[in-house]
Parts: C-alpha cells; sequence; structure tokens
C-alpha cells in the first residue's frame, strides 16, 4: 500500500496501487490482458473477486473451450495456455475435435504463473464498487477489499466483467439483452459429477445406443441432449421418459450435457441446468432466484441419471459452481458496433484483432447458424473503445456488439485474444502518450501485435 488517500463519498479511503493499468475481472480476457500488459512493460493490478483466475472456466465450470472453427485463430497468448497445458501433463487435445480439454485446478494455477512471471499484481477477493471519472478520464477505481473500501489509480483501465461494470460506472452508453424481446440468454448453474463408470457410459451411449454425435473416445468423451434443436440425440428419449414419470421437469429436460475431465478420473463437467429465460443475468433479485432454482434443477438431474443412466449408478455431485454461467448480460455501444450482418459478410477490419466463425449461438432465440467451411470474420478494436472514455478498453464477450453478434463472439478463446490485444494495446498506448482510444491497432508494429490482418 502506497500509504496516501483519496476522497470518496466523503471519505478518505486508501490507495492501494498507483499503476498503468488495471484491470478489473481475472477470467479468460481479463487475465489475458493483464498479462499482456505486464508483458509490454506496463505495471499492472489485476481485481478479481474470487479467489481464483479462470473465470467460468474455473468458478463457473465451463468446460471445455470451444473451437472458433477459424483456421489459424489462435493467437500468440492461447497457443501459450494449450502449451502450458501440456507441460503441466494435460493434453487438451483429443486428436478427432478441436475443442480444448483442460483441467480447472491447472488453469488456474497457470494464470497464477504466467501472472507472476509477468509482474502482475492480483487482488484476490476484491469485487469493483464504482469509478471515479475527471472529465472523459477514469483516474480511479474504487474497490472492496478484506479490508474495506480501497482506490486503485491508474492510466488505463481495462474493464473484463463480463458485465461492463467498469464501463457502466465510469458512464459509457450500453445496453442488455435481446433487442426484440429485452431477455438475456439464458443463465447455467454447471456442476461436476464424480464416481462415474466413464467406460460403461461410453459402452451405453456410443454403442448399445450407437450415438456417434461425440466422435472421440474415453478419456475424452462428452454426451449430451437438447430438446427442440435440429440435432436429435439419443439420450433425449431418457429425458422425456423422466418428465413422463414427473421424476424431473421440462425445464431440467430441455438441456443436457456433460465432459469427461482430463486428469480428474470419473468426473465429468455437467453443462446443465439451463435456467429458464425468465432468470435474468442483468437483475440483481431474479439472479439470486435464479440460484436457488437452478441448485434444485441440478440436484434432480443429478438424482436422474443416478437412477437411470448406466455409469451413474455410483455417482454423485462433487462440485458447483461458485457463479452462474452467464451468456449475455450488458454490452457497451464503443466507436464500431458489430452486428449479425458482420457474421455473415464475414467481415474484414484494418484493425481487426482477432477472428472466430463459431456459430450464432443464442440460446432461446437463434442457435446453429454456421459459415462455410474456411469461413471467419474480424473483431475490431474500435469495438472495444468508446468515445466517452478515453483510457478504458473494454475486453470479453461484453464488447460493442448486437445480442446476435454476441452469441458468435462470447466462448472463451476469443475473449481471450480480445483480452491480449487489449493488454498490448493499453501498454503501447500508454508508452507513446496515446489514450486507449486513440490508439490505431493497424499502426502498431507487426511483431507486436498479436493479430495481423493481412487481408484489409
Amino acid at each position: 500500500m502506497s500509504g496516501k488517500t483519496i476522497k470518496y463519498a466523503g471519505k478518505d479511503i486508501p490507495l492501494l496501487f498507483s499503476v498503468d493499468v488495471c484491470v478489473a475481472g481475472g477470467g479468460p480476457s481479463g487475465t489475458a490482458a493483464a498479462i499482456s500488459a505486464g508483458r509490454n512493460g506496463a505495471r499492472t493490478v489485476l481485481i478479481e473477486r474470487g479467489v481464483a483466475l479462470g473465470g467460468l472456466a474455473v468458478l463457473g465450470c465451463v468446460y471445455p473451450f470451444m473451437d472458433t472453427h477459424a483456421t489459424d485463430s489462435d493467437t500468440p497468448y492461447v497457443t501459450e495456455v494449450k502449451d502450458r497445458l501440456r507441460r503441466h501433463g494435460i493434453e487438451p487435445f483429443d486428436g478427432v475435435t478441436r475443442q480444448t480439454w483442460h483441467n480447472p485446478e491447472t488453469l488456474t494455477l497457470i494464470y497464477d504463473e504466467m501472472c507472476e512471471e509477468s509482474g502482475v499484481e492480483i487482488l484476490y477477493q476484491t469485487v469493483l464498487v464504482d469509478t471515479i471519472r475527471f472529465d472523459h478520464r477514469i483516474t480511479a477505481a474504487v474497490v472492496q477489499t478484506i479490508a474495506g473500501l480501497a482506490a486503485i489509480q491508474a492510466k488505463t483501465f481495462i474493464d473484463a466483467t463480463g458485465d461492463a461494470y467498469l464501463a457502466r460506472s465510469a458512464g459509457v452508453p450500453h445496453e442488455r439483452g435481446y433487442e426484440k424481446t429485452g431477455n438475456n440468454q439464458p443463465l447455467s448453474f454447471r456442476f461436476e459429477m464424480g464416481g462415474i463408470d466413464v467406460e460403461r457410459l461410453y459402452r451405453h451411449v456410443a454403442v448399445e445406443l450407437d450415438e456417434d454425435w461425440c466422435k472421440s473416445k474415453p478419456p475424452y468423451f462428452e454426451i449430451a441432449e437438447a430438446m427442440h434443436r435440429k440435432q436429435r440425440y439419443k439420450l433425449e428419449a431418457l429425458m422425456a421418459k423422466g418428465v413422463e414419470t414427473g421424476e424431473i421437469t421440462q425445464e431440467e429436460a430441455e438441456y443436457m450435457q456433460a465432459y469427461t475431465i482430463i486428469g480428474k478420473n470419473g468426473v465429468m463437467s455437467m453443462n446443465c441446468p439451463e435456467l429458464p429465460v425468465r432468470f435474468s443475468a442483468t437483475d440483481p433479485v431474479s439472479y439470486s432466484k435464479a440460484v436457488s432454482f437452478g441448485r434444485k434443477m441440478m440436484h434432480h438431474i443429478a438424482s436422474y441419471l443416478i437412477r437411470h443412466l448406466p455409469g451413474f449408478e455410483h455417482a454423485f455431485i462433487s462440485r458447483e459452481a461458485a457463479m452462474l454461467g452467464a451468456r449475455e448480460s450488458w454490452r457497451i455501444r464503443g466507436k464500431y458496433y458489430l452486428v449479425e450482418d458482420d457474421y455473415h459478410s464475414q467481415s474484414r477490419f484494418h484493425d481487426a484483432v482477432c477472428r472466430t466463425a463459431w456459430f450464432i449461438d443464442a440460446h432461446g432465440e437463434k442457435v446453429s447458424e454456421k459459415l462455410p467451411q474456411g469461413g471467419f470474420y474480424e473483431i475490431p478494436y474500435r469495438s472495444l473503445v468508446a468515445e466517452e472514455v478515453e483510457n478504458l478498453i473494454v475486453a470479453g464477450r461484453c464488447i460493442s456488439a448486437s445480442f446476435i453478434l454476441q452469441a458468435s463472439m462470447r466462448i472463451q478463446p476469443t475473449c481471450m485474444s480480445i483480452g491480449e490485444a487489449a493488454g498490448i494495446a493499453a501498454a503501447w498506448g500508454i508508452a507513446h502518450e496515446l489514450e486507449a482510444n486513440m490508439v490505431r491497432w493497424e499502426e502498431l508494429p507487426a511483431e507486436v501485435r498479436s493479430y495481423v490482418n493481412r487481408e484489409a
């Protein structure tokens, strides 16, 4: 601590740090941003409200990393994370699919290591409360720590909260939910189950039911069913029977998915339940009710699988997520607003920071529109910055984009690449006395950029 104080709400609160870059949120994008800023010479502080980096990948049990479906989309940071998983004994690829099978506990250890190597200061159990703004600049972030309120001063701030909270508190225009209905994408409340006989499960699903949806084999194996989709799953009959017998509700039967976790034998990450859309990711009362409702759904689903799905006979809930899975909440309105047409037109940008081709995956609204093989679109740096606040960069799923476009760019590898670029741009701007929203990504030397568009 510096020993200095600043005035906030009529109080003198301690100034914890005065640094170059302050990153709010230690999820996939925030961790990438902090490490990239640190590696590029910026003194960096990373604020995380939990006790582990990784966000939904670790605290939310969102596993594995989906693939962008875009050739050569891995930026250097993403490649390094995968390489470090291997060094820790976790092979991320199954040889068939392109998704990244990681291990939550190993992943957060890797992030700690990368932050330490990059000189990033991490503040755990620290919640962003407010920002102090003067004219068009944020001068400090107000945080709640284990010792009480405190402040962090920085030259540039990066909002990687997932909910655009730092940007919203600083007065950046924003929106939430689907433009047509106001609904957010459905929340999820993921969990892990242990004690599973994965080989027995595989024989039942892949051999006895002849389900060929998952092409990989144990230890890389997944099961799924999603009612009312074009894809028909063999396990849909099992879940439908549970509705008929009254053992589970229709809402609990709608969506069920599970993945083996590499390095955790007999454990699967349950990508369910998906909560009814009436629960909101942007209403604190509704969100809180969703937690209790989702926990009941979780236990109902787990009990039903234990009773009826071969391989689950001796299974049990071994872990529940420490946060709900929010696919979408708030999004900023930045210098460039990505829309659905950018997806279908496969837009290219002179200031592109990454590429992706993950399909439009707006649960409850529009799902499974895919680009042709080899197709992709890019995300411009201008979607990470706004006119209203000069020293702010937004990274992750809350960048400037419409509801439908956001449903494509929200996956974790894309958010990592966005965060990587945000950190590089922040450090570059500080070193060259440029405000973050005036940085021209395309003018950075190619060897400095994490992604270079050679087409636009």
